[in-house]
């Protein structure tokens, strides 16, 4: 069975619904078809969050209770914390020695991250490096990502080939596993939900919270009366509709389409049926991790079990590297 590589930084402690279509539903999807490896990146998380490591205990707890709450099972997936993998940073070392610093400021998502002002330190420009040995460290056969992030893999095959040519072959070649990864709009209207735009909407909302985002949404900005036609295509309370009602509700949902679309129904009355759509989406996410945290010590056995098991097989990726570069001296 091929094995995948995905993981998230814990520089918050809570998906919001643009993570769970982007990546998190997917992922679901993954773990029956591949062995499964899901990483929290404590230390990717250093490159710009490194005055808030009192917040990354709580952010990694939270982010594991979201993976699980959305139905990752730990008997599929691998769970690991970066940072007790300390052979992932000694193999980044040696990657390193074989990479040009220009060919890392060429790196697509660095210079996007350099170009957002993002605090410009030699761990931030580094993280390509430690991407790449992420990936080859666990030896990931494949890499779930949108056609925008491809050159992440693309870096981490590129250098595993150069190891490979250099010193025999030792890496899989990882390849990227393109999905169209769907954007979900912020509430706002903006082309990207996301914490720090404060237009999300949280796997963690309580009804009430999600009611009150819901009925502050954008819509159809030329529409001033609800018998005024409105627009269907783009409005984002419609997007999330489509993306969230189950399958027996995709008949009301074009009811309200057309009616819509005619000036026959209003705003409010679209978004109380959102309201509802997501709450019943969100109701046993939120309850599967009211109970998950009344487990003590869950999370923490689920990380410690998945970090041993995947630092064994990072040790022996580690051991052939050093072999074939004539480091185990003795």
């Amino acid at each position: 069975m091929k094995r995948i590589l995905t993981g998230d930084r814990p520089t918050y402690d809570s998906f919001h619904l643009g993570n769970y279509i982007g990546s998190l539903k997917n992922r679901v999807k993954l773990q029956d078809e591949y062995e499964t490896h899901v990483f929290i990146a404590d230390l990717h998380a250093l490159t710009t969050h490194f005055d808030k490591t009192a917040e990354l205990e709580k952010n990694i707890k939270g982010l594991m209770l979201g993976y699980l709450s959305v139905g990752l099972d730990p008997k599929k997936v691998f769970f690991f914390l970066q940072s007790k993998v300390p052979e992932i940073t000694e193999l980044a070392y040696y990657l390193s020695v074989l990479t040009s610093r220009p060919l890392i400021a060429r790196q697509p998502a660095l210079k996007e991250k350099l170009d957002a002002r993002e605090q410009d330190t030699v761990g931030l420009f580094y993280y390509p490096i430690l991407m790449a040995a992420d990936i080859l460290a666990p030896r990931a056969n494949l890499v779930p990502v949108g056609k925008d992030q491809k050159s992440h893999v693309e870096f981490a095959r590129d250098i595993a080939l150069k190891f490979n040519n250099l010193y025999g072959e030792v890496f899989p070649i990882p390849e990227p596993l393109i999905g169209e990864v769907p954007t979900l709009p912020g509430t706002d209207g903006q082309a990207k939900m996301g914490k720090s735009l404060g237009n999300a909407i949280f796997l963690t909302d309580s009804p009430g919270e999600v009611e009150k985002k819901v009925m502050s949404m954008y819509t159809d900005p030329k529409r001033i009366h609800s018998t005024d036609p409105g627009t269907v295509e783009g409005n984002p309370v419609f997007t999330y509709l489509d993306a969230f009602s189950v399958q027996s509700d995709k008949g009301k949902v074009q009811s309200l389409k057309e009616e819509y679309t005619k000036g026959q129904v209003g705003d409010i009355e679209v978004k109380k049926y959102l309201a509802q759509v997501l709450n019943n989406f969100l109701d046993p996410i939120r309850q599967r991790r009211d109970k998950l945290e009344k487990e003590p010590g869950l999370v923490e056995r689920i990380l410690k079990e998945g970090t041993e098991k995947v630092r064994i097989e990072a040790q022996k990726t580690l051991a052939e590297v050093k072999k074939a570069m004539k480091l185990d001296y003795f």
